[in-house]
């Protein structure tokens, strides 16, 4: 366990609320939780419309899928089913609890929520609480989505054909806050490297670690420590990004620190990737979102910086 992410508890994300557990694994209560998630003040993201976002709706993701185009019975390529469909197969809808609106996704297909529009140096914070269902190709495995920050170009340009180039902060059953690249981002993470199968870890002790779209980068970093909140309970998480720079952060504890956010481009050159739209995904499992909502930042804010130093 990394003492040196965990001792930045929610005193750094909501000044002078105690945080009852300290060791890793152990969660708040549910009602620290919704502290936390009330206390950001910023633009809400999250009505019953959905008019902040637009919807995309690639496929079902079969068990056999390998990376290929997704074939009829007649062997002819499937369509996806597109950008804000009519009838969205009921992927994504907005449901009431204790009178706020939730967003539900069923994970049937896979797909995101986009926010229509693009953003740089913000401090997103939402809260989500899993669902009891599971779809091909994840009937076996953990419950998975996650937030897509930096969202840029085409949709459908990753392995799933189902999203954007992006920066993923996974949420996953008991690994929220780890990081995959999409398509060809690539960024640098306080990261031990990879020993022979251990995956690497975040610690904010350690190196920082190329990860992302160049042939033998990591795709895949896992977060420092597990603070995500018991099943059937929300589980608040922030994002803060600051020209280039991300931190990943589990009901007040950060758990991973990112810097120098870029893309590959088709000649081989490292693009920035500081700013886009934000997704949230479908990908086989039913999830909740609620209390999404948007603050801009003009610096990095101050208890943060050591991270970067």
């Amino acid at each position: 366990m990394s003492e040196s992410f965990k001792k930045r508890g929610a005193g750094a994300v909501c000044a002078g609320l105690l945080l009852s557990t300290l060791i890793m694994g152990c969660a708040k209560s549910s009602s620290d939780v919704h502290a936390l998630g009330e206390s950001l003040q910023g633009e809400s993201l999250l009505d019953t419309e959905l008019s902040h976002w637009d919807q995309y709706i690639s496929f079902k993701i079969p068990d056999t899928y390998a990376g290929d185009e997704i074939l009829d019975e007649h062997g002819v390529p499937v369509a996806p089913i597109g950008l804000n469909p009519k009838d969205n197969k009921g992927v994504f809808s907005v449901i009431e609890e204790e009178g706020e609106p939730v967003l539900r996704v069923s994970g049937e297909y896979y797909g995101a929520v986009i926010t229509k529009a693009s953003f740089d140096n913000y401090h997103l914070r939402l809260q989500v609480k899993w669902g009891d269902k599971k779809w091909e190709p994840r009937t076996e495995k953990l419950l998975d989505t996650g937030i897509l920050y930096h969202s840029v170009g085409a949709y459908g340009a990753e392995y799933f054909r189902s999203w954007m180039m992006s920066q993923e902060f996974q949420i996953m059953e008991g690994h929220m806050g780890d990081y995959w690249n999409q398509a060809t981002s690539g960024i640098q993470i306080k990261a031990y490297p990879r020993e022979y199968i251990m995956s690497p870890i975040a610690d904010a002790r350690a190196e920082w670690l190329d990860a992302g779209g160049r042939e033998g980068e990591e795709k895949y970093v896992m977060r420092s420590a597990n603070y995500e909140s018991p099943m059937g309970e929300w589980t608040t998480l922030d994002l803060i990004c600051f020209e280039g720079q991300s931190l990943h952060i589990v009901n007040g504890e950060v758990v991973m620190a990112l810097r120098n956010s870029h893309y590959i481009d088709k000649t081989g050159q490292e693009i920035p990737m500081q700013a886009g739209r934000i997704q949230l995904q479908s990908e086989a499992a039913e999830v909740f979102y609620r209390d999404i909502s948007i603050a801009p930042l003009e610096e990095m804010p101050g208890e943060y910086m050591e991270y970067f130093e």
